[in-house]
């Protein structure tokens, strides 16, 4: 069973990028038929993603949570879920041209690691551990359905004229784009806030101190705080419009740079969740 895992990877890149590629074309065409058609590949791909999901869980004997790859997996599947949400309660398939780019790069990385199954640490064997990469899992789902929501808010508020056409045909208005965005991180602030609190716990179970300035959680310390002051100003100050789109895609880089950046660039403590690292 071992070695379905990377054909069904490739199946499911294949769909997502598919979809993606459909997306653009309706986009541009005003085809709507054609962005059916893309979201029914989406479907596609995320009953693929759905099936890596059981066959990774069933040969691992848990939840595919123990490293970079199986948070990936898992990361790319909160995505899509949260798109198709988002998709047939605003009717907002418009915006699969800018969500499907970031599951599409994501499951590119997926089919470049090694899937080989290692022994679980001892250190992962918590369930303050499932809590918090669960969490984090639906935190950065919304946060990168809310970046997508900011780009095409951008795009449009930004484009020039005859890109803007197409924009204002395709997309709802700015006031509508403004307020998803702000329910998507209303949603996974409370999440963040709670893999934080599980990540506190667990790492005092795994390593005896609730905090160590690690790069991973430094990096998810500021990530929380951009989000917060997203909410913050929002409510205080009537943040809204452009400038909290702008806020909005700065803490999805900085979720980004959490996730592959501080694995990659500033080993720590967390560099168990590299695949083989």
């Amino acid at each position: 069973m071992e070695q379905l895992q990377l054909p069904l990877l490739w199946f499911m890149l294949a769909a997502y990028v598919g979809s993606l590629v459909v997306y653009g074309f309706s986009f541009w065409s005003g085809n709507k038929k054609m962005r059916d058609l893309a979201t029914k590949i989406v479907y596609i791909g995320l009953a693929l993603n759905t099936v890596s999901l059981i066959l990774r869980a069933a040969l691992i004997g848990g939840l595919p949570l123990n490293n970079g790859f199986e948070f990936g997996l898992c990361f790319v599947f909160a995505v899509v879920v949260t798109y198709v949400f988002v998709e047939k309660k605003f009717n907002l398939s418009a915006v699969g041209i800018f969500v499907m780019p970031v599951v599409a790069v994501i499951s590119c990385w997926l089919v470049s690691v090694d899937l080989t199954i290692q022994p679980v640490m001892p250190a992962l064997r918590s369930y303050w551990l499932s809590v918090h990469v669960t969490a984090a899992v639906i935190a950065y789902g919304s946060f990168a359905m809310s970046f997508a929501v900011s780009i095409a808010y951008l795009l449009k508020d930004r484009a020039e004229v005859d890109f803007q056409s197409r924009l204002n045909q395709e997309l709802p208005g700015l006031k509508v784009l403004d307020a998803i965005c702000y329910k998507l991180i209303f949603i996974g602030l409370p999440f963040l806030t709670i893999m934080l609190v599980t990540g506190a716990v667990w790492a005092e179970y795994a390593w005896g101190s609730f905090w160590s300035w690690d790069p991973k959680e430094t990096w998810a310390l500021i990530t929380w705080l951009v989000y917060a002051a997203y909410l913050h100003t929002r409510f205080l100050k009537g943040f809204k419009g452009r400038r909290a789109a702008w806020l909005s895609v700065l803490g999805f880089v900085a979720v980004i740079f959490t996730f592959f950046g501080v694995s990659y660039l500033l080993p720590g403590m967390h560099s168990y969740l590299l695949p083989n690292a």
